[in-house]
């Protein structure tokens, strides 16, 4: 099976090269940027409304962070996930009702596992958790089964290669030189590069609280949500190299800069790391690798938690099937890699690579010092050398998950604005063209020392929703005297804090589907993306099952 997998990811590459040589120039209705979960729903919606498409992916994988390890979906209130996005949960589902898809346990011993609800859904034949090669096999199958002219790994030249003329974009160009020419744009990439490079306004980091009036945006010294703080501890925990002497200097992944003032803005955003798909299974699992540049003494902050006592290791194993785990950060020092990414939203690919390998190194570093290092606690230790990268996932790079997760990056100024009075329900929602529901989220910005002399996170955010809520049509669209024939449904246009919930993969998939549904429907008519009727969009909206408000939801 390892031998196959491995010719089929050589000859992706080279159909990849072979388009590269032979092609220069492509026309299409609808030309897709990027290669996300939002990405394929979209190149498939646009394909079901009649129009000619291309889906051109940075990346050699499909699905981004929904087949690159983020197996434990977040869902929210699944019942208003419609359209697309549900029917990929469904075919997942039919993926493990096949006896060839338990290898590692049988299919009783998963059971019906799922984050307070059941992962399978027997009503709707739906499962919401997964291992990452099922949800590959399941994006790749829709291209195929659609026939969307895809190329992989085509990077936009995002120094001059977008023609933008009378606010409307009429060509990009790759790295490659291959030119791509269609009537309509979708930038369906996390970090939203079509739309940077084609002039359309953005932020990134955080607004002040003052900018939308909001609680939650801003700096947030003083505020412990979640359990990724040092509040957790039973006793604070000294940051300096030799304890009680500043001037022995910080111990690694520590800030030596003010967090700065609660409610103000920054330019900082949420921490990364890779989601790890892990194995207990002997045969299924190889030894945590250690990396080229391994320093121990990048985890000596790690240490003086467990000194306290601190034994949450464990709690973000989160089960999918064969035995497997969609591992996330979890606890005051984890696989988040705190304070290591500012500058990657603007960075040039060069760099992205370097901030990329960095965390990759912090990461295995981390799971090869617990599993290896003495100091560790005896019981953490004896456990988890149990545990080992799944041998049979992501086999053509080492076992290790090909997408960072990029939880926040830019964020387009658009037509309209999401912020947190639109998810708290302080305030309606004009023209919805799908719904969120998961709570607003955010992780850790900085790790600083306090005014007490301690260590301190900042930036984690978890607050509840009192429902389901609306997101505006405008929010995917650019103002029109920018760009008038692009929709961004990734980099939508909300606010640090309204971010936090939009961007799970399910409503990424749910705004892909709405945009190239506004992307075919303004062809059809000849005119701007800002100006389709919404009742017409509506319509049609419903007609292909997406959720709107709460009285469409799927029940």
């Amino acid at each position: 099976m390892s031998i196959l997998k491995n010719i089929g990811a050589i000859w992706l590459v080279l159909i990849s090269f072979s388009c590269k040589q032979s092609e220069k120039e492509e026309v299409t209705d609808v030309l897709i940027y990027g290669g996300t979960s939002a990405a394929v729903t979209a190149a498939i919606q646009a394909k079901k409304m009649g129009k000619t498409v291309i889906l051109v992916s940075p990346d050699l994988h499909l699905g981004g962070l929904s087949s690159g390890g983020l197996g434990w979906t977040d869902t929210g209130k699944k019942e208003v996930i419609g359209g697309l996005a549900r029917t990929f949960y469904q075919t997942v589902y039919d993926k493990y009702q096949e006896e060839n898809a338990w290898k590692w346990e049988a299919k009783s011993e998963f059971g019906n596992k799922g984050q307070g609800t059941p992962a399978i859904d027997g009503e709707f034949r739906t499962m919401w958790i997964f291992e990452p090669h099922v949800a590959e096999e399941v994006f790749d199958e829709w291209v195929a089964e659609y026939g969307i002219e895809l190329y992989r790994n085509e990077k936009l030249d995002r120094m001059d290669g977008v023609t933008v003329s009378n606010w409307e974009i009429s060509s990009i160009r790759t790295l490659s030189g291959i030119e791509f020419k269609a009537k309509m744009f979708i930038d369906a990439t996390y970090e939203g590069d079509l739309m940077a490079a084609a002039g359309v306004s953005y932020h990134v980091g955080r607004e002040a609280s003052s900018v939308y009036g909001e609680e939650w945006n801003g700096i947030q010294t003083g505020v412990y949500h979640h359990r990724h703080h040092f509040q957790v501890l039973d006793t604070p925990i000294d940051p300096y190299v030799i304890p009680g002497d500043p001037s022995s200097g910080l111990i690694p992944k520590i800030s030596d800069e003010s967090p700065g003032i609660k409610g103000e803005g920054d330019h900082k955003i949420q921490a990364y790391c890779f989601r790890t798909c892990m194995s207990n299974h002997p045969d299924n699992r190889v030894p945590f690798p250690r990396p080229e540049d391994y320093d121990s003494t990048a985890y000596e902050l790690l240490l003086r938690v467990f000194d306290t006592g601190w034994r949450e290791w464990f709690d973000k194993f989160d089960r999918i099937p064969n035995r497997k785990t969609d591992t996330n950060n979890h606890g005051p020092f984890s696989s988040d890699n705190i304070g290591m990414n500012y500058d990657y939203p603007e960075a040039s690919y060069e760099r992205r690579e370097a901030i990329v390998k960095e965390h990759e190194n912090y990461q295995k570093g981390l799971l090869y010092f617990v599993a290896n290092d003495p100091r560790v606690p005896k019981e953490i230790q004896e456990e988890f050398q149990q545990w080992g990268l799944a041998k049979d996932e992501f086999q053509e790079n080492g076992n290790w998950p090909h997408q960072i997760y990029v939880r926040e990056a830019r964020r387009m100024l658009g037509d309209y604005v999401m912020t947190e009075h639109e998810l708290l329900r302080k305030r309606p929602t004009p023209e919805s063209i799908g719904m969120g529901s998961y709570t607003i989220d955010s992780h850790n910005i900085q790790r600083y020392v306090d005014e007490h002399g301690h260590v301190q996170n900042e930036g984690d955010i978890g607050v509840g929703l009192p429902g389901p809520y609306e997101i505006a049509l405008g929010s995917i669209l650019p103002k029109k005297e920018e760009v008038n024939n692009l929709i961004v449904p990734v980099a939508v246009s909300a606010s640090h804090i309204a971010f936090g919930s939009i961007r799970m993969e399910p409503v990424f998939m749910i705004l892909g589907q709405s945009a190239a549904t506004v992307a075919a429907m303004s062809i059809d008519r000849e005119i701007a993306v800002q100006d389709l009727s919404y009742e017409v969009l509506k319509d049609q909206l419903l007609q292909d099952g997406q959720v709107l408000t709460m009285n469409d939801q799927i029940k």
